[in-house]
């Protein structure tokens, strides 16, 4: 048992590589909330429980002190409960800035059900049914708000929030490392979200409090950092907890050839008969060849991407959970918020590029803690036999320089001072271009809504902003490691003291 510090000034971290215990009221920290009884008392009445894993009490105690915070948590860790019993307990609004619509419908979907007042707002959402939403809003109808960072900054909703009646208690954002993989990609609203609680807090009675919370299963330092510099949080407390799963098996293959990669995976499907599953890969046109073969072969599945319907999702979403379907062939898409305990195995049938993924990826296998394969097939290091690894790490690289460059063309063009509307009239790619330059330190944002370009003599240097570039290469030597694979990840996400000396005895490393 490891009782954990609430000191401000340090992070929160496991002392071992088994990092979730469970906390006994025994051995749980002197309360520091003046209700803390009631707070037990709400968690045992709504979810059952006796009480909290660590550190899930602290990060409740955290946010009902309105206090900013940065949790990192595995896949599986409880972490939603951490921001939802907080939200429910207090006055006001909660906003849980969320990525995609299966996690937010999922969230809400589970709250409803047990009677509690949360909503969402998506494009997905029936028109009615955001009207209703909206009047629930005005009302203060609601506890807990789930929307995407491009809903939040809607004038439709922008201006409800904004109206001085409206409290809002604090800011979520779940999924955090999303802000890291796709802010200055293709959802640029992100790069934003850090003018959101000085924009609404104007428009609010003086001496009104706003706290900032996000939520990730993977961010390296880097990673952190980025976060908490971009949302602009203040002070922040830190729980940061190691990704380590002592019953997923991490494996790395070599394939020689494109018909070898899929004999591969067809042997994997065979040797977990009736277990459920996931196969990634990179591209909708991926997704789509790789589960038609499998398919002649007599496998019910599907391809899932962002390129399906809503319907569409939904009904392979219900197939897979409802057993019905053993695997699904998905991109990254799939996965967050999609709730499946007893996944046996998960199969890269091409890698992801950066760790984080893989390790968001990979943490959809064994979350019930029985025995799981993570299985990463990989080209031979040369490519000659089969180039498709190369090719496709180079073409997503190449985007990324390209959008960079594209970016400070750009910037020549614009006005010192502007709104995000009026530019992307005038350039298609005009947000993108704007969070590359705020990656970039060369703009900064007024409000959430207009920017402000800062001298050329604050421009990062190249060697400073190829983040993607390095964290490529991590991702390489991650799968060419000689050393025990979890003790890799530990130590680049951050966590050396865990790593030193770790051999988990599970992954293909460990068994050499």
């Amino acid at each position: 048992m490891h009782n954990l510090s609430l000191s401000s000034d340090r992070p929160i971290q496991s002392s071992s590589p088994n990092n979730i215990a469970s906390v006994s009221s025994s051995t749980h920290p002197k309360p520091l909330h003046p209700e803390w009884d009631r707070v037990l008392a709400t968690f045992r009445q709504i979810w059952g429980y006796d009480n909290f894993r660590s550190p899930q009490g602290e990060i409740v105690r955290c946010l009902l002190s309105q206090r900013d915070a940065l949790i990192i948590m595995p896949t599986g860790g409880g972490k939603s409960v951490c921001f939802q019993l907080p939200a429910l307990m207090q006055d006001g609004l909660t906003l849980v800035v969320s990525p995609l619509v299966a996690l937010m419908e999922n969230q809400v979907q589970e709250l409803r059900q047990l009677g509690l007042p949360a909503a969402s707002l998506h494009s997905e959402r029936p028109i009615q049914e955001r009207r209703r939403t909206l009047q629930q809003l005005e009302r203060q109808q609601l506890r807990l708000l789930y929307l995407s960072p491009e809903t939040l900054l809607s004038p439709p909703v922008w201006q409800r929030l904004s109206h001085p009646d409206l409290k809002i208690r604090g800011l979520i954002l779940d999924e955090a490392h999303c802000l890291v993989q796709w802010g200055d990609t293709f959802r640029p609203a992100y790069r934003r979200l850090g003018a959101v609680r000085s924009a609404l807090l104007a428009s609010k009675p003086a001496g009104t409090q706003m706290a900032i919370a996000a939520f990730t299963a993977t961010a390296d330092p880097q990673a952190q950092q980025m976060i908490q510099s971009v949302l602009q949080l203040q002070n922040p407390e830190k729980f940061l907890l190691n990704p380590y799963r002592s019953n997923l098996q991490l494996n790395v293959q070599t394939v020689w050839t494109p018909k070898g990669r899929r004999r591969q995976v067809l042997k994997t499907i065979q040797a977990h008969r009736q277990q459920a599953g996931l196969v990634y890969v990179r591209s909708r046109r991926d997704s789509e060849m790789l589960a038609e073969w499998l398919g002649q072969r007599g496998y019910t599945t599907a391809a899932y991407h962002a390129g399906l319907s809503p319907g569409e999702r939904r009904q392979i979403e219900g197939q897979w959970l409802g057993n019905t379907m053993q695997f699904v062939v998905c991109t990254s898409a799939f996965g967050m918020g999609i709730n499946h305990p007893h996944v046996r195995w998960v199969v890269h049938y091409h890698v992801p590029l950066l760790l984080a993924e893989y390790v968001q990826e990979v943490g959809r296998a064994g979350r019930d803690g029985k025995p799981a394969l993570a299985l990463s097939l990989v080209s031979e290091p040369t490519g000659w036999f089969d180039p498709d690894d190369q090719q496709r790490q180079a073409f997503f690289q190449n985007k990324l320089r390209s959008q960079q460059q594209k970016a400070l063309q750009l910037s020549s063009k614009l006005p010192k001072e502007g709104s995000v509307e009026d530019l992307t009239r005038q350039f298609p790619n005009g947000a993108i271009a704007l969070a590359v330059l705020h990656r970039l330190g060369r703009l900064e944002w007024t409000d959430p809504f207009h920017y402000r370009l800062l001298s050329r003599t604050s421009v990062q240097s190249p060697a400073q902003t190829s983040t993607q570039d390095t964290a490529a290469k991590e991702m390489t030597h991650y799968l060419r490691t000689s050393r025990c694979r979890w003790a890799f990840l530990l130590a680049a996400f951050g966590f050396h003291k865990d790593a030193r000396g770790l051999r988990c005895g599970q992954c293909d490393r460990c068994h050499k």
